[in-house]
């Protein structure tokens, strides 16, 4: 395969040969090292997106790609027809780390999110009584957790939802955020699960009320409903909480002094599992849900290789080692201190919210303006990449491994280039 030479060559080829499902911004990027990278003439950037959170530990991080390269070189792949001997020990170690007594391995965050949603309505027919077919999920507005066929189906999305009908059936939406609303919807006939990102990430980084997960673990354990929490973007330290349900405790939830974990029935995580060098994804349960799968039932030949075991024990190693939960929580409370103190100066952006290293700015104009794009298009001509969400949403999420001195530099940047473009525009 030969390289290409310039930007200009890699995008045409892009457009000429890729199917066009993604929106770029007009940056070819060809090297990462912790918080930068660098596109193919050689400009250095901050990385304000960590490839959607999956590069929480920093690019390339040396002990996560050491655990996978040495991997690689002994065995790939047996498929689940064989035991291996990487697999076992990973799962002790992740099942552990969270504090659950199964883990189902899988590869990609949405396979992840499908498998929850099978074990949550299997269990709904084998354990809870309700009949064969008629098990529904509640799920709420403005969520993400994936493209599938049946995931789009409850989808707010409607990019990702138009023509791909028929949609799946079995799924009752409610508002985010709303505790009356999901008692409501809970004493419907036939209630399996709830389906909830702690966060919605992809929604603009809309945090919800402080004790709202600690409301849906308690209704759900209440009306013996199923809790899901969607950790794919928010768990692994990005919102300075081991997991966004942890609320600021770096702890797996476990310790007499929290206060505020919900403890999920099925824990879903991605992306940053593997530090972003491979795809991994998980779904963790204890023994009375996890054990209405049962040979056949569920599989994935990639799921559980020898690499993907390897890569998410040492990603899992850096969060803790390195202490980059703790360093999400306060890098976070630093940012959203200057933005406050930025917003109070500027009519361009009217609101800055998030949890740790988990944050959105929202641009004063309508969610149809290309404002926000024009202004992410203006921070990487000035060295920081970040991408808009729901059109009026500039998202920010640095890898965790940032220093404080990298995030003023990066506020800088994000106040000058917010300045310039609001006076050009005046």
């Amino acid at each position: 395969m030969e390289l290409v030479q310039s930007s200009k060559e890699a995008i045409a080829l892009e457009n000429k040969h890729g199917a066009h499902n993604y929106h770029p911004l007009p940056v070819v990027l060809s090297k990462g090292e912790g918080v930068y990278m660098w596109d193919v003439e050689g400009k250095k950037y901050y990385d304000f997106l960590s490839a959607y959170s999956a590069v929480n530990q920093g690019h390339c991080h040396p002990r996560i790609v050491g655990a996978m390269t040495e991997q690689a070189q002994t065995l790939t792949l047996t498929s689940r027809a064989f035991y291996n001997d990487v697999l076992g020990p990973y799962e002790k170690y992740v099942t552990e780390y969270f504090g659950f007594d199964k883990v189902l391995p899988m590869n990609t965050g949405a396979e992840a999110v499908e498998t929850a949603i099978k074990i949550a309505r299997k269990w709904g027919y084998e354990k809870k009584g309700v009949d064969e077919n008629e098990g529904k999920i509640i799920v709420f507005d403005q969520n993400f957790h994936g493209r599938t066929t049946t995931i789009i189906s409850f989808s707010s999305d409607q990019d990702a939802r138009r023509n791909f009908g028929p949609y799946t059936h079995g799924f009752i939406k409610i508002q985010y955020n709303d505790k009356e609303a999901l008692e409501e919807a809970l004493q419907l006939n036939n209630i399996v699960g709830v389906l909830i990102e702690p966060i919605q990430g992809e929604a603009g980084v809309n945090v919800p009320n402080e004790k709202f997960m600690q409301n849906v673990a308690k209704l759900c354990k209440e009306y013996n409903v199923l809790f899901m929490a969607d950790e794919i973007q928010t768990g692994i330290g990005r919102t300075g909480g081991l997991l966004a349900v942890c609320g600021n405790c770096s702890c797996q939830g476990h310790c007499e002094k929290q206060s505020t974990y919900a403890q999920p029935d099925i824990l879903i995580l991605g992306k940053a599992i593997s530090g972003g060098v491979y795809p991994v994804s998980a779904v963790l349960a204890n023994d009375e849900v996890m054990d209405v799968i049962t040979p056949g039932t569920h599989g994935s030949t990639f799921g559980g290789n020898p690499v993907a075991g390897a890569v998410a024990v040492a990603a899992l190693e850096v969060i803790r080692d390195e202490k980059l939960t703790q360093n999400a929580r306060r890098l976070g409370e630093i940012f959203r201190e200057r933005m406050n103190k930025f917003i109070a100066t500027t009519d361009l952006v009217t609101l800055v919210r998030g949890k740790g290293l988990l944050n959105a700015i929202v641009i004063n104009d309508e969610p149809t303006s290309s404002t926000a794009w024009n202004i992410c298009v203006k921070l990487k001509e000035n060295g920081l990449l970040a991408k808009p969400t729901h059109g009026n949403i500039i998202r920010f999420a640095p890898p965790l491994v940032m220093t404080e001195e990298q995030l003023h530099e990066c506020c800088d940047i994000i106040e000058n280039t917010i300045r310039d473009f609001e006076s050009s525009e005046s």
